[in-house]
């Protein structure tokens, strides 16, 4: 019998797997748990979405597109971000649609990072990226964010973690777990230390359609960072897009030029189908992102609300559809805090660490479930947090 513990790269046997999928796959088959842990919207694609989803198979579009994408959804794209967030692509050569936003992070973190270089990666965070700096051989230095700093990127604490290794700095804001939001000021302040290297930035802005209180700032409108960043995003959140799988990157041409290569040899081309619906999203969606982020902003207000009259402190989150509260008072770990909420009360959130070793004592809760749903799991956890004590 083959012994595949030899056969398997040690890199890849190294990688741990998703503490969100693992907390999530312990769930079973049981039909009495309340699940607030899986960010993906509760509403269904828009239907003139999937109506031209639906059309394209009918009228037989089923068919390979060029590798970076339907040229004329790289334009609508470009058009997009130049309307919603002021930035400027161009769509022959600045843009490839991915299959998700998740290949458009693994993409850029193929591109630029050599064995030993270091990618900056402030957390908590999402889980990906420290594993796919470690597929591609680089090091990940992971930067604490706090709660007393809003669990924003601290420039100092940035400035302490740059050495002459740094090649990539991973922005992931509007945070997932934290719903953290960053403002123009602050990412000027990140701006300016980065000036005059050779430091890139990926800018994860998948959650940049859902910030309550302000709008988003894309990176690389500031200051002179446009030169330096690859903006990353994609249809699943804003537009209720998970299944479709289709994200895209923007970036200068002379990284795209060399992106393509990996892309095209790794996946050929995002799915024909997906690519069209996204069209019809671009040109006529604005209406739906709208509807969608007032509801989650009031899906937000109400569990904020509901956590803190159960006395669980909880951070003031501006963006995402996430909620990180404070959870360590209760004399449990953030794992077995969670684990024994599922087993008692049915009622199913993400350990805070596994976003991070910085998130032990805190618990995600994704509040991409309707009002409903949240009013029976915050039930639920009252009646646990008060048999605690």
């Amino acid at each position: 019998m083959l012994d595949y513990a030899k056969i398997l790269s040690e890199n890849v046997q190294e990688i741990k797997p998703s503490g969100i999928r693992k907390f999530f796959d312990l769930l079973g088959d049981r039909k009495d748990v309340i699940s607030l842990t899986v960010g993906e919207p509760d509403f269904m694609t828009p239907y003139h979405i999937r109506e031209a989803g639906i059309e394209s198979l009918e009228k037989g579009r089923t068919f390979y597109t060029s590798n970076n994408g339907i040229l004329e959804l790289r334009r609508e794209i470009c058009n997009y971000l130049n309307r919603r967030f002021g930035l400027a692509y161009e769509p022959k050569s600045e843009v490839i649609v991915t299959v998700g936003g998740s290949e458009a992070i693994d993409l850029t973190v193929r591109a630029l990072i050599e064995p030993g270089d270091e990618a900056i990666i402030p957390v908590p965070s999402f889980v990906c990226y420290g594993p796919i700096v470690e597929l591609a051989h680089g090091k990940p230095v992971f930067i604490e964010t706090k709660e007393e700093d809003s669990f924003k990127l601290r420039p100092e604490a940035l400035r302490a973690a740059i050495t002459p290794k740094t090649k990539l700095l991973i922005l992931p804001y509007p945070n997932n777990p934290t719903g953290a939001v960053m403002t123009k000021d602050e990412l000027e302040e990140i701006a300016q230390i980065l000036e005059g290297t050779n430091i890139m930035v990926l800018s994860d802005e998948i959650y940049g359609e859902l910030t309550y209180g302000r709008r988003h700032t894309a990176f690389a409108t500031v200051g002179n960072m446009w030169e330096r960043t690859i903006t990353v995003s994609g249809f699943s959140k804003a537009y209720a897009m998970t299944g479709w799988r289709l994200g895209y990157l923007c970036a200068p041409k002379e990284l795209v030029t060399q992106m393509h290569k990996i892309h095209q040899y790794a996946i050929m081309c995002a799915p024909t189908t997906s690519q069209l619906a996204a069209i019809e999203a671009l040109k006529h969606g604005d209406p739906d992102i709208e509807m969608m982020a007032n509801e989650y902003n009031r899906r937000r207000k109400y569990i904020l609300d509901g956590l803190r009259k159960m006395g669980i402190d909880t951070f003031e989150a501006e963006g995402a559809f996430y909620v990180f509260p404070r959870i360590g008072k209760f004399g449990l770990s953030s794992d077995d805090f969670c684990q024994k909420l599922l087993d008692e009360k049915g009622v199913a959130i993400v350990p805070g660490n596994a976003f991070g070793d910085c998130g032990e004592g805190y618990a995600r809760i994704s509040y991409a479930y309707s009002v409903e749903h949240i009013t029976e799991a915050l039930k639920r956890m009252n009646e646990f947090i008060k048999e605690l004590f």
